[in-house]
């Protein structure tokens, strides 16, 4: 799937959005892609998630993933449908006392290989959080994926990270916006609260 097609998925659900957003890294930005809105679509969400697995199978081998682990929100639909494409299950984690962990009767078989599946890739600190609620759980993290990384690949989630496409989106510190993005009403579309 090309760069084109895969954007044309968060276009035509009116996914890419611009404005002045607070992203659950903390950081601001003029762009947000609200990836669930693309994934509401089944349809959309299997071809995205082929491409994926296409690009797992491709990177890490035909067997190599035992289980696919998407972290809540953001990560669950995607996960879901990527462990459907690689014939694996798929669960997710939760934050619990603002913590990933395992719920709802979730667990991995010890040196489980586990694909850590997120929807949109920052600054990889959810990313990070799911990864270490993993092991802590018992598996291999053996890789990572995500439908863009925004970092455009600067992202270090602490173990390999396949995306469907990589891409720039620009991103300030609070006390670095600049003043005609500061001049628009900031919203915070992410699933992590910020204080």
């Amino acid at each position: 799937m090309k760069n084109e097609e895969i954007l044309a998925h968060f276009r035509e659900t009116d996914a890419l959005l611009k404005g002045h957003f607070l992203l659950s890294s903390g950081l601001h930005s003029d762009h947000y892609l609200q990836a669930a809105k693309v994934l509401m679509y089944p349809d959309r969400a299997a071809a995205l998630a082929a491409a994926l697995a296409a690009r797992v199978r491709e990177k890490f081998g035909e067997d190599a993933v035992d289980v696919v682990v998407g972290p809540a929100m953001g990560g669950i639909i995607i996960a879901y449908e990527l462990a459907r494409q690689l014939a694996v299950p798929g669960i997710f984690t939760e934050r619990e006392n603002g913590v990933f962990t395992f719920r709802r009767g979730f667990s991995l078989a010890p040196g489980a290989r586990v694909i850590m599946s997120e929807d949109i890739v920052t600054t990889g600190k959810s990313s990070r959080e799911c990864i270490d609620a993993i092991r802590a759980a018992g598996g291999e993290v053996i890789g990572a994926t995500c439908l863009i990384d925004r970092s455009n690949g600067t992202a270090d989630v602490g173990v390999p990270l396949v995306s469907l496409m990589k891409m720039e989106v620009r991103t300030f510190p609070a006390d670095q916006v600049p003043p005609e993005l500061a001049d628009v009403p900031v919203v915070k579309p992410g699933s992590r609260n910020i204080k």
